[in-house]
């Protein structure tokens, strides 16, 4: 059974960083690209970084040059550094397999950017 468990969100203010980690059991995590993707309120969930097995990696424009995404393939955590937020990045974030499954979704960690 495949279980990913987000965690490392916040309310930070902007300008600030969070990082956010994603913890993967029961998959074959070495071999997997992973993603992390978020959703807005009243927005559909987007893609915002991936990473594959190979260490190749790809963001979305609106994150390029703040968020970087990083894997342990020993620990089978994904990781996202986010750095410079701003409030259009408040969002619930979700790591999932690249490209996603919609048997892998969790429940999210939740980072909210305001003053």
């Amino acid at each position: 059974q495949v279980q990913l468990v987000e965690s490392g969100g916040g309310l930070v203010q902007p300008g600030g960083s969070l990082r956010l980690s994603c913890a993967a059991s029961g998959v074959f995590f070495s071999i997997a690209a992973m993603g992390w993707y978020r959703q807005a309120p009243g927005k559909e969930r987007e893609l915002v970084a991936s990473i594959s097995s190979g260490y190749r990696t790809n963001y979305a424009d609106s994150v390029k040059g703040r968020f970087t995404i990083s894997r342990d393939n020993a620990k089978k955590t994904v990781y996202l550094h986010t750095n410079n937020l701003k409030p259009e990045d408040t969002a619930v974030y979700y790591c999932n397999v690249y490209p996603s499954s919609r048997l892998y979704w969790g429940q999210g960690t939740q980072v909210t950017v305001s003053s």
